[in-house]
């Protein structure tokens, strides 16, 4: 499996997830450069939530939310400013969901991140 595909995987299975908890998803892999990419946009109640989404097979080398790198936090913040100016939106936060697969299916689900 290529990693597209296999970071397609992960983001259908957040969708899922997040749809399940009662979130509605707008928009998926919105793209400002080659740099930044939101993952999945969403709606929960009356706030816009940018949902980055680290997938792993297991994690004997790391769990997901290590890859976050403050490099890609930031290129992350720039897409989430670009969005908020193109669509006025005031109410917002940044979550990210860790998935690994095996040797089960595992979802967490860090809400409202900041990296510092």
């Amino acid at each position: 499996m290529n990693n597209r595909k296999f970071g397609n995987t992960g983001e259908d299975l957040a969708c899922r997830y997040l749809e399940k908890q009662g979130y509605k998803i707008l928009e998926r892999n919105k793209h400002y450069s080659r740099f930044c990419e939101l993952d999945i946009i969403a709606q929960y109640k009356n706030t816009t939530v940018f949902v980055e989404v680290k997938t792993r097979k297991t994690d004997h080398f790391g769990a997901p939310f290590e890859a976050i790198t403050k490099t890609k936090f930031e290129n992350l913040k720039k897409g989430v400013q670009f969005y908020l100016s193109e669509n006025k939106i005031k109410d917002y936060r940044i979550d990210v969901i860790g998935i690994t697969l095996k040797p089960e299916i595992k979802i967490e689900h860090l809400k409202n991140v900041y990296y510092s």
